[in-house]
């Protein structure tokens, strides 16, 4: 019997992915000087106020408020109006240092392998219902707000438009799972009061709601949806119907909106951080946490096995788990669900023994921080629309790198300012395909 699922994202401007983002910024600046940094940064934004708390072990020497502030100010929160604004908000650093208790079952020494940062399981997901191996549902909804930022930086349409917003996508699914219509499309965007009321009556103020209501929705079916249309493949194309039902800003006005609105903190969007709900997640957040924290690297890493399980043919739809014991280099379990969709007629358990003997010593902490190269500041990126799907790039970062030396009881560091290319996203590329095909036997 056909079936409803539905996915969420949120926009850049949320006040949730507004402390991701700066939790992961200073991430990115610590590791710009000394790839060795341990970091565990949360974030709280609220009216007028950012306050950055955590566990930190690194020779880095940052400018927390600078970089606070240049992440507030990139995402276009830039005016006293909003009630936050980069160059006004109250910056708190509350960072210290990282518990020694934590740091000697990670440490690696002599006789010791690096062990996982913390106890937990951590989950990869793929899929054949898109390109990118992503479910359909989240990859139009991260689409939906990602376009609205684009259209409000580039300032020509919607001029209305505030950094604050939220998409939903509801799709129909035959007996085959397979995605049939579009059934339901939510959007709800922070927006400037561009209609005023004629006078203060009720009537008045109800009227100009309306009318910036019914601009809004405007837009989104006349700007939105074609631009959003028009960077998908045709099949999906036609998932688009004269049917769909759309809940546009459907409280009505959304003016007061972003750390103004509602608190923000860190690491409470992980559903739309990854699959949307489709799959599962281990409960872990990633923003602000450097890659000994095997809730984030082990998570990328889950990805990339399942990515290129699926890409190589095995099945339609994979989920891999993973888990690990605080202080143990080696994973605790490794598991491959394909929901049925296997193309080898192969239990999961039975692709499970394969997989674990193919690919267990590349689950270690260390191995996978080396596979990926995530010593690296990559990860600013990632806080917004998503650390999953996303396109394997190079580009160029600015770098200080920190070498200490030391003489008797002296400590002397030494900077040295560079600029290097790094690869983002490694995590999303297909370069195990065809390990699995010849192990499994496939064309």
């Amino acid at each position: 019997m056909p079936y409803l699922f539905t996915s969420e994202s949120v926009s850049e401007g949320h006040p949730d992915k507004v402390a991701d983002q700066i939790s992961d910024a200073i991430l990115d600046a610590m590791l710009a000087q000394d790839p060795h940094s341990r970091v565990a940064c949360e974030t709280l934004v609220t009216t007028g106020l950012v306050v950055v708390a955590g566990e930190i072990t690194t020779h880095a020497n940052i400018d927390v408020q600078h970089t606070v502030r240049s992440t507030i100010e990139k995402i276009g929160y830039n005016s006293d109006e909003l009630m936050f604004s980069a160059k006004s908000c109250a910056v708190i650093n509350a960072l210290h240092s990282q518990s020694p208790d934590i740091a000697q079952g990670v440490d690696e020494e002599k006789d010791k392998e690096q062990g996982a940062g913390d106890q937990g399981m951590m989950f990869g997901f793929a899929t054949t219902e898109t390109d990118n191996f992503m479910p359909l549902t989240l990859e139009i909804s991260h689409l939906l707000v990602k376009e609205l930022a684009e259209i409000r930086k580039e300032g020509k349409k919607m001029k209305y438009l505030r950094p604050d917003a939220k998409s939903q996508v509801t799709i129909e699914y035959d007996d085959n799972n397979v995605p049939v219509r579009i059934d339901t499309i939510v959007v709800s965007t922070q927006h400037d009061e561009f209609v005023k009321a004629k006078d203060d009556s009720k009537k008045a103020n109800k009227a100009a709601e309306k009318e910036m209501q019914e601009k809004i929705e405007e837009d989104v079916k006349k700007i939105l949806i074609p631009a959003i249309k028009a960077k998908l493949p045709k099949r999906v194309k036609e998932l688009f119907n004269d049917e769909i039902k759309f809940h546009i800003n459907p409280t009505g006005k959304f003016i007061i909106g972003g750390p103004h609105g509602d608190t923000g903190l860190t690491g409470r969007k992980i559903i739309v951080d990854t699959y949307g709900g489709a799959g599962a997640h281990g409960g872990g957040a990633f923003s602000g946490k450097d890659p000994s924290k095997v809730d984030r690297s082990a998570a990328y890493a889950a990805r990339h096995l399942a990515k290129n399980l699926v890409a190589a043919g095995l099945a339609e739809k994979v989920l891999v788990q993973v888990s690990y014991a605080i202080g143990v280099a080696e994973p605790t379990s490794i598991n491959v669900n394909t929901y049925g969709t296997a193309k080898l007629k192969l239990t999961d358990g039975e692709i499970s023994s394969k997989v674990i003997k193919l690919f267990k010593d590349k689950f270690k902490p260390k191995e996978i921080i080396e596979r990926f190269n995530l010593k690296t500041p990559i990860y600013s990126p990632t806080a917004a629309y998503g650390h999953v799907g996303r396109e394997t790039y190079e580009a160029e970062v600015k770098t200080a790198y920190v070498k200490v030396e030391e003489d008797g009881d002296k400590v002397k560091e030494i900077r040295k300012h560079d600029s290097k290319k790094f690869e983002f996203f490694p995590w999303e590329k297909l370069n195990w395909v065809d390990k699995i095909k010849k192990e499994f036997g496939l064309n």
